[in-house]
């Protein structure tokens, strides 16, 4: 007895009608949200630094170095993770 296996050549998703301008506004709303939490971020583990000195807490000094490498490490992965995802992925299509 043959099996008959039936395997679709391409399926690529797309979005509905209409909702390609609201994915667009949100993907947008969402880089420019993480950009200004690494803002935020950088100027708080900064803040550390110059608080630890100032005040003689070496502690928060140390951890404000810590975080501003955090940070910087977390901005650059962010910048490559699309890229890597989608040479991993490929376009998409199955």
């Amino acid at each position: 007895m043959s099996r008959v296996v039936l395997i679709p050549l391409k399926i690529c998703p797309k979005a509905p009608p209409g909702a390609q301008a609201l994915v667009d506004q949100v993907t947008g709303n969402v880089a420019w949200g993480v950009l200004a939490i690494f803002a935020i971020a950088g100027l708080v583990c900064i803040g550390a630094i110059a608080a630890g000195k100032l005040f003689g807490m070496h502690q928060a000094s140390k951890w404000g170095v810590v975080g501003l490498c955090v940070v910087v490490i977390a901005a650059i992965l962010y910048m490559i993770w699309p890229d890597t995802l989608n040479s991993l992925v490929g376009n998409g299509c199955i």
